[in-house]
């Protein structure tokens, strides 16, 4: 299994990827370790001895900063952190969107700016890499002072206190890292802080949503093209000299991905003369409305790249300046823009796709497929409740597209007068990702059974690929089964880039 190697600088949304889902694990770096000792012993200084107020270490935290700890009471100030703001509630976030936060916040504190000592983090990415995932409710953060009650959640294990899952089993804190062999740690000055002060659970769900809407993206241009296929429509609205004239990236990689995919077809070729002069937008305009939800989500990629190796804790321990200084870091209100615009384009890829289902079972719309694609309709339903269960999920999806990054209601008696609720638009966005991929499932098995009837033609390579590979996951529909499993089964393959690979594996990589 690899092992990523953090240094606070060159974390990638692929390694985040790889660490919280496919399983490898994560170290620290000698250069990382040798950045926080240098920012602990500073921390140090500023814990024993110091006279002036250094929020967190000597001060109470948020409305509580004037009032001074004295030094004797420093750890006791940390571990009662932990323990009052973990008070998340509501069902958990899913395992890989704590794995995922887990090595963010180590990442975050081997940048070296913390003061976290080198042993804190270690205990940290032991129980990453041991398969220890704490119990983190998914309600509770506002999105500034960053996500302070998921972090709570996340550290208190660290501490042998709060709960964590290993090996299927839920136990509490001390319990689950015995089963790993690992002993509690005791906090430090500033240590909770830093553990708590943080956007890693916003650049979680960002980071692995942002892998999720990349591959929804390319479904949505093969979900297109098989539909495309199946409704006889024409290739010649993806032709490169067309969106040359509107140069957008988004527009011109869709539009070659579909005209890729279409290459070869003997149906597009056996219609070329007809005499139908256009396509349904849904069909002819696919590269416009696919690629503008590319372009939102270059922007996402742009904010969360970033936000992977930022700096977000407050106080900041500037070595170089030999000072802590109060700052505003841990504010996600730059996440929750992004994530907001993640849940709106990804909406629209199923918004879209819900039309052309639509075309599909229409029989008044899908030149002579059967209604709802089905033989024997009347005794057989068909494609009917497919497309039912799609209007559903777009529907919900309009919904979730309200952005949250426009609320705010003041926390802490006022002290912190403006928050993000980016946590909320991860969460939404997360729920709008599964409809999507569930929405363009039903496209994906709509438009193999759609090209069948055209038999003995045969779509373009890719096409053909898209459509063997359903079929290993759903049987042609010849007469009415619930097909809520292999719906599940297809968006599962979306999400997992299989569906993906089977194509590229027969046309090479799409863009």
């Amino acid at each position: 299994m690899s092992r990523r190697e953090l240094t606070g600088e060159d974390l990638s949304i692929d390694d985040v990827w790889a660490v919280a889902v496919e399983g490898a694990s994560a170290d620290l770096s000698d250069a990382a370790r040798a950045k926080m000792r240098a920012a602990r012993e500073l921390v140090d200084r500023a814990a024993h001895g110091a006279s002036e107020h250094t929020y967190g270490i000597n001060t109470g935290f948020g409305r509580f900063v004037s009032e001074t700890i004295p030094e004797e009471l420093t750890r006791e100030l940390q571990l009662r952190l932990l323990r009052s703001h973990a008070c998340g509630v509501g069902e958990p976030y899913p395992d890989e969107v704590v794995r995922a936060a887990m090595l963010l916040r180590a990442n975050a504190l081997a940048k070296g700016y913390s003061g976290a000592r080198v042993e804190t983090v270690e205990l940290l990415l032991g129980c990453l890499n041991g398969g220890l995932v704490p119990h983190v409710p998914s309600r509770g953060s506002v999105g500034a002072s960053g996500d302070l009650a998921p972090l709570a959640h996340l550290a208190l294990p660290l501490v042998g206190e709060g709960e964590a899952w290993v090996d299927g089993q839920r136990l509490g804190g001390r319990d689950a890292l015995a089963q790993l062999g690992l002993e509690p740690t005791e906090l430090q000055a500033k240590e909770g802080l830093s553990l708590v002060n943080g956007t890693q659970f916003m650049a979680a769900m960002g980071a692995l949503g942002l892998v999720r809407a990349r591959r929804l993206a390319r479904a949505a241009d093969v979900a297109c093209a098989l539909s495309l296929e199946a409704l006889q429509g024409s290739r010649t609205s993806f032709l490169p000299q067309i969106h040359a004239l509107r140069p957008l990236r988004g527009q011109q990689a869709s539009a070659a991905n579909v005209l890729l995919l279409l290459e070869g077809s003997a149906i597009i070729e056996s219609h070329r003369w007809c005499d139908k002069v256009q396509d349904a937008y849904s069909l002819r305009c696919a590269p416009q409305v696919h690629g503008a939800s590319r372009d939102l989500l270059d922007y996402v990629d742009y904010t969360v790249s970033i936000e992977l190796n930022a700096a977000t804790d407050n106080p900041l321990v500037l070595v170089d300046d030999e000072m802590l200084v109060s700052n505003g870091n841990f504010h996600g209100q730059s996440l929750a823009f992004a994530l907001d615009a993640m849940a709106m384009a990804v909406a629209e890829l199923a918004s879209i796709s819900e039309r052309r289902i639509e075309r599909l079972v229409n029989p008044n719309l899908s030149d002579g497929l059967p209604a709802f694609l089905i033989v024997e309709g009347g005794l057989n339903s068909g494609f009917m409740i497919p497309q039912y269960v799609a209007a559903s999920l777009v529907s919900e999806n309009k919904v979730l597209a309200h952005p949250a990054s426009v609320d705010s209601i003041p926390t802490s008696a006022g002290q912190e007068d403006h928050v993000s609720m980016g946590n909320t638009a991860g969460l939404k966005a997360w729920q709008v990702l599964a409809n999507t991929e569930r929405a363009l499932a039903i496209e994906l098995l709509a438009g193999a059974q759609g090209v069948e009837f055209l038999a003995p033609l045969e779509p373009g390579p890719g096409v053909a690929a898209a459509r063997s590979f359903v079929r290993t996951l759903s049987p042609r529909l010849l007469e009415d089964r619930s097909l809520s499993r292999e719906i599940e089964r297809v968006a599962s393959a979306i999400r997992d880039g299989s569906l993906l690979a089977a194509v590229e594996a027969e046309i090479g990589s799409l863009r």
